[in-house]
Protein backbone atom coordinates (compact mmCIF):
# COMPACT_ATOMS: atom_id res chain seq x y z
CA UNK A 1 0.00 0.00 0.00
CA UNK A 2 1.21 3.37 -1.03
CA UNK A 3 1.38 6.14 1.62
CA UNK A 4 1.09 9.73 0.69
CA UNK A 5 3.42 12.33 2.31
CA UNK A 6 1.96 15.89 3.52
CA UNK A 7 3.69 18.78 2.64
CA UNK A 8 3.58 21.10 5.98
CA UNK A 9 4.14 24.71 5.73
CA UNK A 10 4.75 26.94 8.63
CA UNK A 11 4.10 30.37 8.75
CA UNK A 12 6.12 32.41 11.44
CA UNK A 13 5.02 35.58 12.52
CA UNK A 14 6.98 38.18 10.62
CA UNK A 15 6.85 41.98 10.77
CA UNK A 16 7.55 43.99 7.39
CA UNK A 17 7.73 48.01 8.99
CA UNK A 18 4.35 47.04 10.62
CA UNK A 19 3.07 45.98 13.50
CA UNK A 20 0.73 43.26 12.02
CA UNK A 21 1.92 39.94 12.18
CA UNK A 22 1.44 36.87 10.04
CA UNK A 23 -0.23 34.05 11.85
CA UNK A 24 -0.14 30.57 10.62
CA UNK A 25 -3.28 28.34 9.61
CA UNK A 26 -5.14 25.89 12.58
CA UNK A 27 -3.73 23.28 13.17
CA UNK A 28 -5.68 19.72 13.92
CA UNK A 29 -4.85 16.29 14.37
CA UNK A 30 -7.30 13.38 13.68
CA UNK A 31 -6.46 10.41 14.76
CA UNK A 32 -8.23 6.64 14.87
CA UNK A 33 -7.44 5.79 18.42
CA UNK A 34 -8.02 2.09 19.38
CA UNK A 35 -8.69 -1.33 17.74
CA UNK A 36 -11.40 0.37 15.13
CA UNK A 37 -10.33 0.07 12.00
CA UNK A 38 -12.94 2.04 9.98
CA UNK A 39 -11.20 5.48 8.40
CA UNK A 40 -13.59 6.68 5.92
CA UNK A 41 -15.13 9.27 8.41
CA UNK A 42 -12.09 10.50 9.70
CA UNK A 43 -10.23 10.85 6.10
CA UNK A 44 -13.60 12.96 5.11
CA UNK A 45 -13.15 15.23 8.40
CA UNK A 46 -9.49 15.42 7.31
CA UNK A 47 -10.05 16.32 3.73
CA UNK A 48 -13.07 19.13 4.66
CA UNK A 49 -10.85 20.79 7.23
CA UNK A 50 -7.76 20.62 4.97
CA UNK A 51 -9.89 22.28 2.35
CA UNK A 52 -11.11 24.67 4.58
CA UNK A 53 -7.56 25.89 5.50
CA UNK A 54 -6.24 24.92 7.66
CA UNK A 55 -3.63 22.20 8.44
CA UNK A 56 -3.91 18.38 9.11
CA UNK A 57 -2.04 15.50 11.11
CA UNK A 58 -4.05 12.33 10.29
CA UNK A 59 -1.98 9.86 12.50
CA UNK A 60 -3.87 6.90 10.78
CA UNK A 61 -5.30 3.82 12.58
CA UNK A 62 -4.71 1.82 15.99
CA UNK A 63 -3.02 4.89 17.31
CA UNK A 64 -2.51 4.56 21.40
CA UNK A 65 -4.03 7.53 23.45
CA UNK A 66 0.15 8.27 24.06
CA UNK A 67 0.54 8.24 20.20
CA UNK A 68 -2.18 10.91 19.63
CA UNK A 69 -1.06 13.12 22.10
CA UNK A 70 2.65 13.27 21.45
CA UNK A 71 1.73 13.40 18.14
CA UNK A 72 -0.47 16.68 19.17
CA UNK A 73 2.41 18.11 20.80
CA UNK A 74 4.99 17.54 18.31
CA UNK A 75 2.91 18.96 15.78
CA UNK A 76 2.21 22.09 18.03
CA UNK A 77 -1.37 21.34 17.19
CA UNK A 78 -4.45 23.74 18.56
CA UNK A 79 -7.07 21.22 18.39
CA UNK A 80 -7.40 17.03 18.39
CA UNK A 81 -9.95 15.38 16.90
CA UNK A 82 -10.70 11.76 17.60
CA UNK A 83 -13.10 9.11 15.24
CA UNK A 84 -14.12 6.45 17.52
CA UNK A 85 -16.70 4.01 15.98
CA UNK A 86 -16.05 0.96 18.51
CA UNK A 87 -17.83 1.75 21.51
CA UNK A 88 -14.55 2.22 23.53
CA UNK A 89 -15.24 6.17 23.51
CA UNK A 90 -15.39 6.63 27.11
CA UNK A 91 -12.21 5.00 27.89
CA UNK A 92 -10.23 6.54 24.78
CA UNK A 93 -11.34 9.97 25.32
CA UNK A 94 -10.28 10.25 29.19
CA UNK A 95 -6.78 8.30 27.95
CA UNK A 96 -5.78 10.93 25.49
CA UNK A 97 -7.23 13.80 27.73
CA UNK A 98 -4.91 12.46 30.59
CA UNK A 99 -2.44 12.21 28.30
CA UNK A 100 -2.29 15.66 26.75
CA UNK A 101 -2.59 16.43 30.65
CA UNK A 102 1.15 14.99 31.60
CA UNK A 103 2.58 16.29 28.53
CA UNK A 104 1.70 20.11 30.01
CA UNK A 105 -0.71 20.37 26.71
CA UNK A 106 -3.94 20.48 28.51
CA UNK A 107 -4.99 23.44 26.00
CA UNK A 108 -5.25 21.76 23.38
CA UNK A 109 -8.84 21.65 22.52
CA UNK A 110 -10.18 17.67 22.02
CA UNK A 111 -13.17 17.24 20.10
CA UNK A 112 -14.49 14.01 18.58
CA UNK A 113 -17.20 11.97 16.49
CA UNK A 114 -18.92 8.55 16.01
CA UNK A 115 -21.54 6.41 17.02
CA UNK A 116 -21.77 7.70 20.73
CA UNK A 117 -24.78 7.86 22.48
CA UNK A 118 -26.34 10.94 24.30
CA UNK A 119 -26.19 10.41 27.67
CA UNK A 120 -22.09 9.43 27.19
CA UNK A 121 -22.06 12.85 25.52
CA UNK A 122 -22.93 14.47 28.64
CA UNK A 123 -20.39 13.27 30.25
CA UNK A 124 -17.56 13.50 27.64
CA UNK A 125 -18.95 17.18 27.96
CA UNK A 126 -17.93 17.18 31.66
CA UNK A 127 -14.78 15.20 30.89
CA UNK A 128 -13.52 18.44 29.32
CA UNK A 129 -14.10 17.13 25.00
CA UNK A 130 -15.44 20.29 23.36
CA UNK A 131 -17.64 19.00 20.87
CA UNK A 132 -18.89 15.41 19.85
CA UNK A 133 -20.13 15.20 16.24
CA UNK A 134 -22.88 12.16 15.71
CA UNK A 135 -23.01 10.00 12.19
CA UNK A 136 -24.97 13.04 9.41
CA UNK A 137 -23.19 15.61 10.79
CA UNK A 138 -22.75 18.05 7.51
CA UNK A 139 -18.88 18.27 7.39
CA UNK A 140 -19.62 22.09 7.06
CA UNK A 141 -20.77 22.21 10.32
CA UNK A 142 -17.46 20.26 11.37
CA UNK A 143 -15.31 23.43 9.89
CA UNK A 144 -17.47 25.86 10.98
CA UNK A 145 -17.42 24.74 14.48
CA UNK A 146 -13.45 24.13 14.65
CA UNK A 147 -12.94 28.08 12.51
CA UNK A 148 -15.28 29.18 15.53
CA UNK A 149 -13.91 27.32 18.92
CA UNK A 150 -10.59 26.56 17.79
CA UNK A 151 -9.48 28.82 14.95
CA UNK A 152 -9.69 31.80 17.84
CA UNK A 153 -6.85 30.14 20.15
CA UNK A 154 -4.44 29.30 16.30
CA UNK A 155 -5.08 33.10 15.01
Amino acid sequence: MRTRRMLRVRLHPVTTGSTAAVTRPTRVVVAKPGLDGHDRGAKIIARALRDAGMEVIYTGLHQTPAQVAETAVQEDADAVGLSILSGAHMTLFKAVKAELATRGADDIILFGGGIIPDDDIRTLHELGVAQIFTPGTPTTEVVEWVRTHVGARAG
